[in-house]
């Protein structure tokens, strides 16, 4: 069986694809990794729904760890100089303004147009909604990160989604274990491909049909 990309090497093709200065939200699972590998040169203020601005990276160090400061995945985080902190309606209405320049979210299933799938899973009966819905219809710029299949081997990258949507047309880059897909107004395309990876292995692993980038090439960190 070929290697795939492990997920901190997913998180950390995230992280390049950032620019400087952005407002991003990050999502629980593989995004939540992007906050611990922004390179120290790179200005970045990573929003919580919960109600912060400017924290940092993951601490693991455990006599530095403060738990009244987490990210939205629990984990506790640096806090940069400069951040702050506000209530809950206020962090959303920063969310629902269009005040976030990139969310990073994980997903189930996406779509070849874009479409999200993210907080329900039917086969396991639970689900949970939370900020994704907002996130996903008021962010500048949405990109998942996940797996490019399912533990099963089935495709997460399909064609239309069978779970209930997140929110439509919503997703701009797919960052997986295996590639970095567009979603384009013609549809998918493949961008670039994990070491050992071909086009044509990747595509026989995603349900639509993927337009090749004229400039594809190996995923680069």
């Amino acid at each position: 069986m070929k290697a795939r990309l492990d997920r901190q090497t997913i998180a950390l093709r995230v992280a390049k694809e950032i620019p400087q200065g952005s407002i991003v939200n990050l999502g629980i699972g593989i995004p939540d990794l992007v906050s611990n590998l922004i390179p120290e040169d790179k200005k970045v203020y990573f929003q919580a729904e919960h109600g912060v601005l400017g924290f940092g990276p993951v601490i693991f160090d455990e006599d530095r760890i403060d738990w009244d400061y987490t990210d939205a995945g629990g984990h506790p985080v640096e806090i940069n100089p400069g951040a702050c902190f506000f209530h809950h309606a206020d962090s959303f209405a920063m969310i629902r303004g269009g005040h976030i320049d990139i969310t990073v979210l994980g997903a189930l299933q996406v779509s070849e147009r874009g479409d999200l799938a993210n907080w329900w899973f039917p086969d396991r009966g639970f689900g949970n909604i939370g900020g994704g819905m907002d996130l996903a219809v008021g962010s500048k710029r949405l990109f998942v990160a996940m797996e490019h299949t399912m533990k099963t081997g089935e495709p997460k990258i399909v064609k239309e989604c069978t779970y209930p949507l997140t929110a439509r047309g919503c997703v701009e880059l797919v960052f997986t274990d295996l590639a970095v897909i567009e979603v384009s107004e013609g549809g998918m395309v493949l961008k670039e491909f994990a070491p050992g990876w071909t086009a044509s292995e990747i595509q026989a692993l995603t349900e639509p049909t993927l337009k090749i980038a004229p400039d594809l090439k190996e995923i680069e960190l």
